[in-house]
């Protein structure tokens, strides 16, 4: 069975795109079949530990996962998905040994801006592997959205497209801010410092807790902060912005005016 318990940072807004990767980068679905059992299994899970769902997909050697747990630990939720799928694939294809990699890997999502992208990366992935395009994939949570919802909380999301269904299929066709973002994921994990280390540097220079009071600071001084804080080695701007609580362009526009101002 796969080892799956981890430690992992533990996400503010209790939102984490999750990714299963199989063991050395093997097929773990072979059919529909497979497919479809995954997804029941998916389905039993959020069942049982009630947690919400919103988005996936199924790659013939991984699966994306943006999940809301309410009630348990992440790590619970996971564990139990890949040992109840990994039982019937050993069992079918009569093997043994693990499925998935040892550990999953989790990213926090802590802002609007981020959850979006990260939905629309996880239902790029078709078209980004050459497979289809996202409308043609059988084995996502996009054509939830534009058709039926079945596993999928879709009432969630489609409220920042104001219910709108259009509005969401014109956010997927944009590729390139998309494409931005799988930079942006890739980068994080190459990035020295993860969230709580860079939650330490940034109360070391701000001397304080309370990062949500430099959003009352007049510009000139919340600028000369943030560009300081920008200043910290392998710390990232949406980092940045989602530890303050602030958009990105604010981080952006911040750096531009300090150093224009110098």
């Amino acid at each position: 069975m796969p080892r799956i318990a981890r430690q992992y940072k533990k996400s503010y807004s209790n939102v984490y795109h999750v990714i299963l990767r199989s063991i050395n980068q093997q097929e773990i679905f072979f059919d529909e079949e497979d497919k479809r059992k995954f997804l029941k299994y998916l389905k039993n899970t959020k069942e049982k530990y009630d947690y919400d769902l919103y988005a996936y997909v199924l790659m013939n050697n991984h699966v994306h996962l943006l999940i809301r747990n309410k009630k348990e630990d992440i790590s619970k939720i996971i564990q139990s998905l890949a040992t109840s799928y990994a039982c019937y694939f050993n069992k079918k294809y009569k093997r043994i040994g693990h499925v998935f990699y040892n550990r999953f890997n989790s990213k926090c999502v802590e802002s609007l801006e981020y959850l979006l992208n990260t939905l629309r990366y996880i239902h790029y992935n078709p078209k980004k592997s050459g497979i289809c395009k996202s409308i043609d994939y059988n084995w996502s949570s996009y054509h939830e959205y534009v058709k039926k919802s079945n596993l999928i909380d879709t009432s969630i999301i489609l409220h920042y497209f104001n219910d709108d269904v259009k509005d969401f299929l014109y956010f997927h066709k944009n590729y390139k801010s998309c494409l931005e973002e799988e930079i942006e994921m890739e980068m994080v994990e190459k990035r020295a410092l993860d969230d709580d280390e860079a939650i330490e540097k940034v109360k070391e220079v701000l001397k304080s807790n309370n990062f949500l009071a430099i959003q009352t600071f007049d510009i000139k001084k919340r600028d000369e902060i943030i560009y300081q804080l920008a200043q910290i080695p392998k710390i990232g701007k949406k980092q940045l912005a989602r530890i303050l609580g602030v958009t990105e362009r604010m981080i952006y526009r911040a750096i531009k005016n300090k150093e224009e101002r110098t």
